[in-house]
């Protein structure tokens, strides 16, 4: 049996290339949602700019390109599934169209996987979003982004999950 090549240790490890596609994932969809970009054009510009390079004294990560795609047309494909799933988790009185622009686009990036990607465990996608929540605002938007996730991926019945605290 053939032994498994040894990992570059100067290569980005495979889950900080996702991180890396999730936000920019985020960073596409809030452009497409507040400049009315196509998907083509927002694909086509970030995978010529912004994945793994420099852009205006910003490093930006190496990022599973393929991932990223995933996530951004997947997003547009299924958003008639995600926004009402998201819509029902969210507190009364706060639609989907009252959620600030990144935040929204936070919500349907960690839906849509949540809802499609069963092959990626429910409190890693949570744990990654809310990790972009951070990056973006205080502690209080964290702590919504946590707990609209944590409805979505029950509702999907994802609660029940190896691993996943009860």
């Amino acid at each position: 049996m053939a032994q498994p090549k040894p990992r570059d240790p100067a290569a980005p490890k495979t889950a900080n290339q996702r991180g890396a596609a999730r936000l920019a994932a985020v960073q596409a969809l809030y452009q497409m949602d507040v400049g009315r970009q196509s998907l083509e054009d927002t694909l086509s510009q970030f995978s010529a700019v912004h994945l793994g390079r420099e852009i205006e004294g910003e490093e930006y990560l190496p990022a599973d390109a393929d991932f990223f795609r995933q996530i951004v047309s997947g997003v547009i494909k299924s958003q008639l599934e995600i926004d009402p799933a998201i819509d029902a988790a969210l507190v009364d009185g706060w639609p989907m169209a009252r959620i600030d622009a990144t935040l929204r686009a936070i919500l349907r990036a960690a839906a849509f996987e949540l809802l499609r990607r069963r092959d990626i465990p429910s409190r890693v996608v949570i744990t990654e979003y809310v990790d972009v929540a951070k990056a973006f605002y205080p502690d209080d938007a964290a702590r919504m982004v946590n707990g609209v996730l944590d409805q979505v991926a029950r509702t999907a019945g994802r609660d029940n999950e190896p691993g996943k605290p009860r």
